[in-house]
């Protein structure tokens, strides 16, 4: 799975076919065709299931109540980090979450709130003593043309700080969290790290990093549900229930995490 760009590319937009907008607006599509159609009973009959299942579609992927659900439970995989011991690792590993590039509008690159936030948490853990070096992870993942490495742009976060350049080391070259593992592997060898992500990304990344030899210290670094789902549903309320789109984001994140694992199990890669 080290993909050219080629096979990129078609990985990037292969994604979409797991969004849950696409399938709202695939069947969405399939009822309108199927309404502008000469009138027959069963046609009807089609409309009308159609319009169901958008409405179900939408109900079960922009409901907070059930987005939460899917997240959380990947999100707790792992319990939170804590350092109640000594703890001293070979190296804090930090993944990329994304960056924003400059544009007539924008006047310079610019890490993604998720990158500022990993990277904030993979500093405070350099401060603490936990490791010397605090690698950055993540190269240029835009298709079809250059873009920033967003390893470069959380350097400068890192710095600003206050996480010395040489304590700083840089991987450049992955697009997909596969490959941050295999890069960083290429940097560090074997060893004991922290590694730094969103808490609904650690049970694919840890399992990747694993599989290259690493022991992996896994550190949730940002959570999006705040209960488990049990006590979620326990103190839900009617506004819970209301579709939003922050909630259809949350299960496409849970989606795409959970096809990712799937697909890595099946090539053999976790």
């Amino acid at each position: 799975m080290d993909l050219s760009p080629m096979w990129f590319g078609i990985y990037k937009a292969a994604k979409y076919a797991l969004y849950p907008l696409s399938w709202i607006a695939i069947v969405g599509l399939l009822g309108l065709i199927t309404a502008s159609l000469p009138v027959t009973p069963r046609r009807t009959t089609w409309v009308r299931r159609f319009a169901f299942f958008t409405l179900l579609l939408l109900f079960l992927t922009a409901t907070p109540l059930l987005s939460t659900t899917y997240i959380a439970w990947l999100e707790g995989w792992y319990p939170p980090f804590q350092t109640t011991s000594p703890l001293k690792v070979d190296a804090i590993v930090v993944l990329a979450g994304g960056v924003f590039a400059k544009g007539s509008l924008r006047p310079s690159d610019d890490v993604s709130d998720a990158s500022r936030q990993r990277t904030a948490c993979g500093a405070d853990l350099w401060r603490q003593g936990l490791a010397p070096r605090l690698v950055l992870t993540g190269g240029d993942a835009t298709v079809l043309h250059t873009g920033p490495i967003e390893s470069h742009a959380m350097k400068r976060w890192a710095q600003r700080l206050g996480v010395p350049e040489s304590a700083i080391l840089v991987e450049e070259k992955s697009r997909t969290t596969y490959e941050n593992a295999l890069q960083t592997k290429a940097i560090l060898g074997a060893g004991h790290i922290l590694l730094v992500t969103a808490a609904y990304h650690l049970p694919r990344a840890v399992g990747l990093f694993e599989k290259q030899g690493f022991v992996v210290t896994p550190v949730a670094c940002g959570y999006e549900s705040k209960h488990t789902p049990s006590q979620a549903w326990a103190e839900s309320t009617l506004f819970d229930f209301l579709p939003t789109a922050k909630s259809l984001l949350l299960t496409t994140q849970a989606v795409d995490e959970a096809a990712g694992i799937l697909v890595y199990r099946i090539a053999g890669k976790l």
